[in-house]
């Protein structure tokens, strides 16, 4: 007789200190019987909810993966023509396989510590170049979250740096060819932001009157290419800027923006091997002109050198970020899509030069193939000069050929009663070709005859001719390339990382399995309902949960990111304020302590930023934000508060801080970035919050995917549903719709799987028993490092909420030795840093998170003390500062095993300072990093082999 097991319960795997005696350590260094003990006095009893989570179950994950199937079975795949910035395309297995599906690239962090992130870094350095190459830019950045956002923050930009006086404060003018959805957005921003924009045919030249700026589109909407060149003439000798909106794969044959005058590119890389995902995520683009590069959003991979002077890679010109600059930030972007524009680096480092210009020829001759057939067949077409995509006049029967190749499998655009779109693509074969002429009612399929691009519009110059595009052109030459970059990494699947405010936690196998499924991957955004009822059905499943998990009555996924969502929040407190009429309501109340993200946001709503002063013990300054909110009672918009705060701890006064601001006619945005303190305890919703976002890549289990895909829903409360995110492409400015977020309707669709089965995995009691230890095991941390490094904040009882701030500066002023050599030092013992100098400048924040072992945390906590013990031997007079393990961390094999070593410490204390280390040491590959230097010197693309030869 066979013996069954039963299923493993997933909470026991999710949550690291499961075991009874592992959980009985802890409690007895906090100082408690029990975690519902703890829990009791670190949460206030007047946010704590009345009742469970309203959850079903939990399931196995042999169940999720069954009830996966079931919904994936409910999409329909096709052939994807259906174009408008979407494409199918084949993701080469070995990039599916070992970058998209592999964990040592999707659990990685942002590269803040640059010395573990050169693999990454360097990928991304790939990335920026391909795109530098493509567009004819010298500078781009590391890619932006879609194109429709990507083009709203060009135009954004072209606002900020056009400095002629008789231009500056000029409308927008977007090209009528340009993408409907990127139209959607671009005005939803601009009127939030009080600009004009127009749209206009700018093939017919420039409307009168001043202009700030034009958007144009290469390929355009229509399939039309034309060259640029003139209007862009005529829109600089106006003092205008310009943004082109450029194809990636159709500039392998097209004069690049860049040659034709264009001071900013932008787009999407999808087509670069990225899966449709029904919408995201993706990795959008954008390049700049020289003198651009300090205005410009995102982030940016620089080329720097460590300290024994040898190439390394950095985040460039950080003093950009918006945690830094707040209010005066020049974007809202936090999280970018590193993950995918990593993926369509190695795609174009696979296929390289010869192989990208290879299938744009293919691409290009289908379409002209199809372009024949159908005019020979007495086909009206929209216009003779295009790239991939065909615009057919079908005077009245739309309808009928779109279900005609609907019927054999195909998808094509449905512009209007009268037109049709077909975009061809990679994927695209004579078969295909075949079956839409039939839907025509044309056919057969006949070579391609004229419809060549023109001569004006050709490409001449090379491009991508660095060695690293030129050089991996077997799967094993890439697969050791992926594996080399890979392995000069920390990520998750080595170690923790205990980054407060960030929460990288477990992202389980089975949680990631069904995104790349053809069911769900392979699902165009703009895709009948009638093929998309599975994925439908696992959104509004997903939206409801969140929902319940959080009080609030509706939940929005489109805001593709934590920053978006935020936007998304507060576009839809400013249209329920002036649908009230209260058009004056545009003050927002900040935090000293916010995010950074906070007060941008704010101000791309359209706000004015007021900052509430932080009280000595870490919370709000009552006098303070009661003066603020008495002096701005008539035109108080809201207030954002981050709750627990960013101090990492549950603030017993926060009804009371909400009850006051809606008395005074304002309403309550709670960050939801550290919401992993509440699930299953508290509801954002039910103690006074009028709206919410939270960070599925956090909280949720998405990755972080070395600095994206995230997720930022938006949840809110009936009053304000009113107002939340529309549809891009079909009802963003209708009424009672809110403003478009994202360019597809549901955002980064392709990741919801992932924290669908989270919760369903779990179930209530699972969500809630997380939410435990997580507070569990931050305040063991607490405790077993304050006496070596005093926490800086606590709330009730001494306790701190799922995250503690460790307090360096007595020591920095002491001995010299700073929290970033704490954080660099940590590199030696096989540990990514905690969050750096946020957000009290000269401490660290760390955060364990539920998903971290006992043992996991002892060892972090081992390493903590032991550079303690090294801090105090600068202060004994051991070695100074500067001759110390500390200021010269993180130590390479190349520097211990150097034969010249004359340092006052031994080797052994520079690699080995604690004994497991010899069984299973993490080497980085460069010294510590000359930020400054990058800064000084910037080099954004993969440097000439000789620049460091010397």
């Amino acid at each position: 007789m066979t013996i069954q097991s039963q299923p493993s319960v997933f909470a026991d795997r999710h949550i690291g200190a499961r075991r009874q005696a592992d959980v009985d350590t802890m409690l007895k260094a906090v100082g408690y019987d029990s975690v519902d003990g703890l829990v009791d006095i670190a949460v206030p009893n007047s946010i704590r909810q009345s009742k469970p989570l309203a959850l079903k179950g939990a399931l196995s994950e042999v169940e999720v993966l069954a009830e996966l199937r079931r919904l994936a079975a409910k999409n329909k795949t096709a052939v994807q023509m259906i174009g408008q910035g979407y494409y199918d395309t084949i993701t080469p297995a070995v990039i599916r396989r070992n970058v998209l599906e592999a964990p040592a690239w999707y659990t990685a962090y942002t590269p803040y510590q640059p010395e573990i992130s050169q693999g990454r870094l360097e990928a991304l350095l790939n990335f920026q170049t391909m795109v530098q190459d493509l567009v004819g830019l010298p500078i781009a950045n590391a890619s932006l979250l879609d194109e429709a956002t990507a083009v709203a923050e060009a135009v954004l930009m072209m606002r900020r740096a056009n400095k002629n006086k008789d231009t500056r404060d000029g409308r927008t003018v977007l090209d009528a060819d340009v993408l409907p959805q990127t139209i959607a957005i671009v005005k939803g921003r601009a009127e939030a932001l009080g600009f004009e924009v127009e749209v206009a045919d700018l093939s017919k030249g420039l409307p009168e009157g001043a202009i700030n700026g034009i958007v144009l589109q290469q390929p355009g909407a229509s399939g039309r290419v034309f060259n640029h060149a003139g209007v862009i003439a005529e829109a600089k000798e106006r003092g205008a800027l310009v943004t082109v909106a450029a194809d990636l794969l159709a500039l392998t044959l097209i004069t690049p923006p860049g040659e034709q005058g264009a001071d900013i590119a932008v787009g999407s890389t999808q087509r670069f091997g990225v899966p449709l995902f029904f919408g995201g995520p993706h990795a959008a683009y954008m390049a700049v002109a020289k003198g651009l590069e300090r205005s410009m959003p995102g982030r940016l991979v620089g080329v720097s050198k460590d300290d024994a002077g040898l190439p390394a890679y950095r985040l460039a010109l950080q003093t950009r970020e918006q945690h830094i600059r707040r209010e005066k930030a020049t974007s809202n972007i936090c999280t970018a899509q590193a993950l995918l524009a990593i993926v369509s680096s190695f795609y174009a480092v696979y296929h390289g030069p010869d192989g990208l210009k290879a299938i744009a020829e293919r691409v290009h001759n289908n379409a002209r193939a199809l372009a024949t057939t159908l005019k020979v067949a007495g086909r009206e077409l929209a216009t003779e000069t295009f790239f991939d995509t065909v615009t057919v006049s079908v005077p009245g029967k739309a309808a009928k050929v779109i279900t005609a190749a609907e019927a054999r499998g195909i998808n094509l655009r449905h512009i209007d009663a009268d037109t049709i779109g077909v975009s061809t693509d990679e994927t695209t074969t004579p078969e295909i070709l075949s079956a839409i002429a039939v839907a025509f009612g044309a056919g057969p399929v006949v070579d391609a005859e004229g419809f060549e691009l023109p001569a004006e519009v050709l490409r001449t110059s090379e491009y991508m001719q660095h060695p690293v595009f030129n050089t991996h052109r077997s799967e094993t030459q890439l697969l050791r390339y992926i594996r080399k970059l890979s392995d000069r990494d920390l990520a998750l699947d080595r170690t923790m990382i205990p980054l407060g405010s960030c929460t990288m936690k477990l992202n389980a196998t089975a949680e990631m399995e069904a995104i790349s499924w053809p069911e769900f991957a392979s699902i165009h955004p703009f895709a009948p309902d009638s093929q998309t009822e599975g994925w439908r059905e696992l959104i509004r499943g997903l939206e409801a949960d969140l929902a319940e998990i959080t009080g609030y009555d509706q939940v929005s996924l489109q805001p593709n990111a934590g920053s978006q969502g935020e936007l998304a929040g507060l576009l839809a407190i400013r249209g329920y304020h002036r649908a009230n009429g209260d058009t004056q309501r545009n003050v927002c109340l900040i935090p000293a302590s916010a995010h950074g993200t906070n007060a941008a946001s704010a101000v791309l709503a359209g706000m004015k930023v007021v900052v509430v002063a932080t009280a000595a013990d870490g919370t709000i300054d009552h006098e303070d934000l009661y003066a603020k909110i008495e002096a701005n009672k008539d035109v108080l918009s809201a207030i954002m508060i981050t709750y627990p705060s960013t101090h990492g701890v549950y603030d017993a006064d926060v009804t009371e801080i909400c009850e006051a601001v809606h008395a005074a006619g304002g309403q309550v945005y709670v960050d939801g970035a550290n919401l992993n303190a509440l699930v299953g305890l508290a509801q954002p919703g039910k103690f006074g919050g009028d709206v919410s976002h939270l960070n599925l890549h956090k909280t949720f289990c998405i990755p972080h995917g070395g600095g994206g895909p995230g997720v930022g829903p938006v949840a809110a409360k009936a009053h304000l549903a009113p107002f939340m995110p529309g549809d891009a492409n079909k009802a963003a400015h209708e009424e009672g719709h809110g403003v478009a977020i994202s360019a597809s309707n549901f955002g980064s669709a392709g990741v919801l799987p992932i924290s669908w089965a989270y919760v369903k995995l779990m179930g209530g009691e699972g969500l809630t028993e997380a939410t435990k230890a997580a507070l569990l095991a931050a305040n063991y941390v607490a405790v077993r490092l304050n006496d070596y490094f005093p926490v800086l904040y606590t709330g009730e009882g001494g306790l701190v909420a799922h995250e503690c701030i460790l307090d360096l500066r007595e020591l920095t002023a002491r001995t010299g030795v700073t929290a970033e050599d704490v954080a660099k030092r940590l590199i030696d013992y096989g540990f990514h840093a905690p969050t750096l100098a946020f957000p009290v400048a000269g401490t660290l924040m760390v955060e364990p998170t539920e998903s971290e072992d006992l043992a996991e945390i002892d060892r972090f906590i081992e390493a903590m003390i032991t550079i303690r013990k090294e801090i105090d031997q600068v202060a004994n007079g051991d070695f100074s500062v500067q001759d110390s393990p500390l200021r010269n961390a993180p130590h390479t094999a190349s520097a211990v095993v150097n034969s010249e070593w004359t340092r006052q410490y031994s080797r052994e204390q520079a690699v080995f300072p604690v004994h497991h280390l010899k069984q299973d040491k993490y080497f980085p590959p460069v010294g510590r990093i000359d930020g400054a230097g990058g800064d000084r010197n910037l080099i954004c693309s993969c440097p000439p082999l000789s620049e460091f030869e010397n």
